[in-house]
């Protein structure tokens, strides 16, 4: 197959986009379909270009294989919050915080707290699967906007992901850079800080929003979690594990294996007549609570290893896309002139930037939204005099954090599917994703906090 152009690859990739943001946008359609369609007028034109099937497949099968793990961990991620429902940690979660936080400092409260806590164990998804569902429910019982509280919990999630040194990201674009972990999390923060207290500010504004007049709902809504579930302080237990793995540097998949036997031990505890057949089913189907509340139950009905299955395909026709992108170098060929005519700062950051949010775009992914762009600019940087740690900042601002807007993104499906609802309606208040890029760009321009090469 021939080398692809420039203008060939823009006019594939700009398709792409229009077909996706057509369909997901403005019709409203889950992405899967739209991503498939897209797939399938890629392999059309690629074997009108002489490509072999085999190129093809193999295409196909480089972009799965990136996604192995975190379509596991995403597996594990369903069976956990079933049994932390269910065990009553969840719940626990949300009776206490109803006593410690008042509703009208609850949004800021809840940014917070997810940045504490994502700092701490070095994952955007399990912040948002744990702590989150229970904030998410505090903010249902308090009448505050649900994508607003989302956006807070995901602000949070993504700032303690991306400041953690025990996140992926954050060790990936530190690699990729080739700039030492430590420096480069402490020279984010001259992004990072001003993008947080920005967010704080906002979140400040909006979290009263809705929230008077909830006092009756939340002794409501505390009453009907104290009737139907298990509320103790052993349900600290699992979250201290969640804490002392991460301290430990467990990996993710031994971390929540733990996690899960830990919730099976309390439920037999709390319960010990459960059959072995419901508690399967609880992991496979998830958690189906039966009230007296009927939003109550609409918000614990949830969890299990089902519930993760429409973000596993997405996922595996996301990264499908992908993977086809890669292997017939549609992106790199629109990336590479680029590279060559970027001579000042504020140009080649932004430029890398854009690249980043680009391939979250147009592929979905997170890692590759920072592996990418970081190869390919990776010389520019070096050409002009900025050090590594300017690359690898950059790589964090336009590539991991902007996952979680994009409807059709790894990151964003697993939001939208954990919390309820869709990208689009949280999307405005994801306020910490949304200034990352801008006060990088900024800098770049002003030369604030612009790390460069010690002659």
């Amino acid at each position: 197959m021939k080398k692809v152009s420039f203008t060939e690859a823009v006019t594939i990739l700009v398709v792409m986009l229009v077909i996706l943001g057509t369909a997901v946008i403005h019709f409203g359609l889950s992405p899967q379909i739209p991503v498939l369609f897209t797939i399938a007028l890629l392999i059309f034109w690629a074997r009108i270009r002489g490509a072999s099937w085999e190129d093809v497949h193999q295409g196909i099968t480089e972009g799965i294989s990136t996604a192995i793990i975190p379509i596991f961990i995403f597996i594990l991620i369903g069976a956990l919050i079933a049994v932390w429902i269910q065990a009553g940690i969840i719940p626990t979660i949300m009776v206490v915080g109803f006593r410690l936080i008042s509703s009208h400092f609850f949004v800021p409260s809840t940014f917070i707290v997810c940045s504490i806590v994502g700092v701490a164990i070095g994952s955007g998804f399990t912040t948002i699967s744990t702590i989150g569902i229970a904030l998410f429910g505090m903010g249902m019982a308090m009448n505050i906007n649900p994508a607003l509280v989302a956006g807070a919990i995901i602000s949070g999630a993504v700032f303690g992901d991306k400041m953690s040194p025990l996140s992926d990201s954050t060790n990936l674009a530190s690699a990729i850079a080739g700039s030492d972990l430590f420096a480069h999390i402490k020279n984010m923060m001259w992004s990072t800080i001003p993008s947080f207290v920005v967010s704080l500010i906002l979140f400040w504004l909006l979290g009263t929003a809705g929230s008077a007049n909830s006092s009756q709902r939340i002794a409501h809504t505390t009453s009907v979690l104290t009737q139907h579930f298990a509320i103790s302080w052993w349900a600290a237990l699992p979250i201290a594990l969640m804490f002392i793995c991460a301290w430990r540097h467990i990996p993710a998949i031994p971390t929540l294996f733990i996690n899960i036997l830990v919730s099976v031990v309390m439920i037999f505890f709390n319960e010990p007549h459960e059959s072995l057949k419901s508690l399967t089913d609880l992991i496979s189907e998830g958690f189906v609570a039966h009230t007296s509340d009927t939003t109550v139950n609409a918000l614990l009905s949830r969890g299990g290893i089902t519930s993760m299955m429409a973000t596993v395909s997405l996922i595996i026709v996301t990264l499908s896309l992908g993977g086809i992108l890669m292997k017939f170098n549609i992106v790199q060929s629109a990336m590479a002139p680029l590279v060559k005519h970027l001579r000042r700062p504020g140009a080649l950051v932004t430029t890398t930037i854009l690249a980043g949010i680009g391939i979250n775009l147009f592929v979905g992914e997170q890692y590759l939204s920072v592996i990418l762009p970081g190869k390919a600019f990776k010389p520019a940087f070096t050409r002009i005099g900025l050090a590594p740690l300017a690359l690898s900042r950059v790589l964090e601002d336009g590539g991991s954090v902007i996952n979680y807007l994009i409807p059709w993104g790894v990151a964003g499906s697993f939001a939208a599917s954990t919390l309820g609802g869709p990208v689009l309606h949280f999307l405005p208040f994801v306020f910490f994703s949304l200034f990352s890029p801008v006060f990088s760009i900024l800098s770049g321009f002003t030369g604030i906090g612009l790390k460069r090469v010690n002659k």
